[in-house]
């Protein structure tokens, strides 16, 4: 085939999905003049799972990516179709934002920044080879001879890499939604020393809404909670409805009587899938002393009636997906639109990255999404940005970001990946950071807006404004932390069922007595023209006072391990006193410092004390 040029550029992003829009963005608005590469422009931001951003621990991401210049959070605002704050029963440091989004309006309205963003080309077209030289990236070649010169690339092909479909016995070489899919990279991958290997996830299917009786459902409204964005004031108004119901005995008898025809169970579908978001089949099958699992009716958008049928993933063949619907209630007439499948795909092995996610082999080449192992649009928005910030410093010739576990989940989520791989689809969860106290979605902004504007990725604007509400959120922590009067703090007390004051305190020593500030606001008149998400997250710095300070005493010495670096080119092979597998897993990684050292699996403390005295040897 004949090559022609394509141009030269200072990077190019593979893939259009959530991972490849923050990456290629994080690129053109840093000054990197860049492509994006995508089999379908109409795949854009596509959502092909759930139609909804946010969630437990994803809310965390969402926030996290906007607090650093990133446009997922502003994106899911413009198409919101009802906003919740899940765990609000539970401790501020596991309550996330979720939102219903219109699945076509935000592809149309990230496809518009993109298409508005200096900098940056969208190209239609599939990339077959990525061009090094000297172990170097060079440029990108796509199926049809286009040669991309650049320096830097960063894939973000998503679920679509040698991506087939299953829904019962029929098989198809597709990508999700009936889009193409890639063929020409992996052996490419393969040959630049990539380790690839075989994910699987699913997708319920469509209904009819017109079909669906609500009137026998539990409704699920919308909350008047603040937005993702730290951009944004206000929240969505008329709030789209969402729908309750469950399984029954009825609905597993179908999937148990049929298991024979179950791809999960029949030898069709060998690759490993999500064990957080399993199938009902798999659900039906491992929690056999359920007699029901929750399901919701989720819009999929303002301009269709299609309805999702979160906690309904199946891959079984049509005739009994149809069955398998109607037993359940509300769904006795239901049309389906889009039937289920399962998508397997292509991945790579993450502990071939480095923290910032550039491939250890080859200089300039980043990964980040579901090519990385993760599932979930959060996952891959959260490594596109960093992927894209780190492509671009380095170009820059600026020093990495990498972030902490004591700095985002974004670093927790990464750290994982690189330090300890993953053996099935990786999904963010709280329980995954061990200061999640710390990394409340409230301080995001607190957190990581300044990194973001030192990497050069956060606007004026967003500047501006994350110093307005810093200087409110002390204020009001300031004020707080001043004296209340006596008398109507003892009423106060009284109102709540607090024990009696005994000496004078301020409006902090109330809340610390578990009063609500809404309550102390309403009766002292105080913080009254002051945002909502300022008060709840001065609430929650002064509530858990405490514990946040015991938690920064761990931070900082976890800071300690962390400052002490290991070479690049250190031999783990001639240490002495290490055990042997301690010595396959550190070469294997090859971590940046002793605390990344200790994070690894099959390390442990006596191999660290080896790795200890060794470096207080060498100095």
């Amino acid at each position: 085939m004949n090559t022609f040029s394509e141009g030269t550029y200072d990077a190019i992003v593979i893939g259009a999905g959530h991972a490849g829009c923050e990456a290629a963005l994080a690129l053109a608005r840093t000054g990197q003049n860049t492509v994006m590469l995508t089999l379908n422009p109409d795949s854009i931001a596509f959502m092909p799972c759930n139609p909804s951003v946010g969630g437990t621990a994803k809310g965390h991401l969402v926030r996290e990516i906007d607090a650093l210049g990133g446009e997922m959070g502003l994106n899911a605002d413009r198409a919101t179709l009802q906003i919740r704050m899940l765990n609000r029963g539970k401790g501020a440091a596991v309550q996330s934002l979720r939102a219903q989004t219109d699945k076509n309006l935000y592809h149309r309205e990230m496809k518009k920044v993109l298409e508005h963003t200096e900098n940056l080309r969208i190209v239609q077209g599939e990339a077959a080879e990525i061009l090094t030289e000297n172990d170097k990236v060079t440029g990108v070649k796509t199926t049809y001879g286009g040669v991309f010169a650049c320096r830097a690339v960063v894939i973000a092909t998503g679920v679509y890499l040698n991506a087939r479909t299953v829904t019962g016995e029929i098989v198809k070489n597709s990508g999700p939604n009936g889009f193409e899919r890639a063929t020409a990279l992996t052996q490419n991958l393969n040959e630049l020393g990539y380790r690839v290997r075989r994910f699987k996830t699913g997708t319920p299917a469509r209904l009819d809404g017109r079909t669906i009786d609500y009137s026998a459902l539990s409704v699920q409204s919308g909350e008047e909670v603040y937005p993702f964005s730290f951009l944004n004031d206000g929240v969505p108004q008329n709030q789209t409805p969402c729908y309750l119901t469950y399984t029954n005995q009825k609905t597993h008898e179908v999937i148990l009587n049929n298991l024979d025809r179950a791809p999960m169970y029949n030898g069709e579908i060998s690759s490993t899938g999500p064990r957080y978001c399993p199938s009902i089949e798999t659900k039906v099958v491992r929690f056999s002393e359920k007699d029901r699992h929750q399901l919701f009716l989720e819009p999929e958008g303002a301009d269709t009636t299609e309805v999702y049928v979160q906690g309904l993933s199946t891959s079984l063949p049509h005739d009994l997906q149809k069955e398998m619907y109607r037993t359940v209630k509300g769904l006795e007439h239901a049309e389906i639109v889009r039937y289920a499948y399962a998508i397997e795909y292509d991945c790579i092995d993450t502990l071939d990255l480095y923290p910032t996610l550039e491939f250890k082999k080859i200089e300039g080449l980043y990964t980040a999404g579901q090519i990385n192992g993760t599932s979930g649009y959060e996952e891959a928005a959260a490594q596109g940005l960093i992927a894209g910030l780190n492509a671009s410093l380095k170009l820059r010739e600026k020093a990495p970001l990498v972030l902490g576990r004591s700095e985002a989940y974004i670093g927790v989520l990464i750290d994982d990946l690189v330090t300890k791989g993953t053996d099935e689809p990786y999904r963010m969860m709280t329980s995954r950071a061990e200061y999640r106290l710390f990394l409340r979605q409230d301080n995001a902004d607190l957190r990581l807006t300044q990194i973001g504007y030192d990497a050069g990725l956060v606007s004026e604007e967003r500047y501006r404004k994350f110093r307005e509400r810093k200087v409110l959120r002390e204020n009001a922590i300031a004020t707080l932390c001043s004296r209340a009067e006596q008398s109507a703090a003892n009423e106060l007390c009284a109102e709540q069922g607090s024990a009696p004051l005994t000496s004078g305190v301020t409006y902090a020593d109330l809340i610390k007595r578990g009063i609500p500030l809404s309550a102390i606001r309403q009766k002292f008149h105080v913080l009254a023209e002051l945002p909502q998400d300022v008060l709840d997250s001065a609430e929650t710095e002064i509530r858990y006072e405490g514990y946040l300070k015991n938690s920064e005493k761990q931070i900082e010495k976890a800071k300690k391990s962390e400052e002490k670096t290991l070479p690049a080119d250190l031999d783990y092979s001639k240490i002495e006193g290490l055990r042997l597998e301690a010595r396959e897993k550190l070469q294997r990684v090859r971590p940046l410092n002793l605390g990344q050292a200790e994070r690894i699996s099959g390390v442990n403390p006596a191999d660290i004390a080896v790795l200890t005295v060794y470096l207080s040897l060498k100095k």
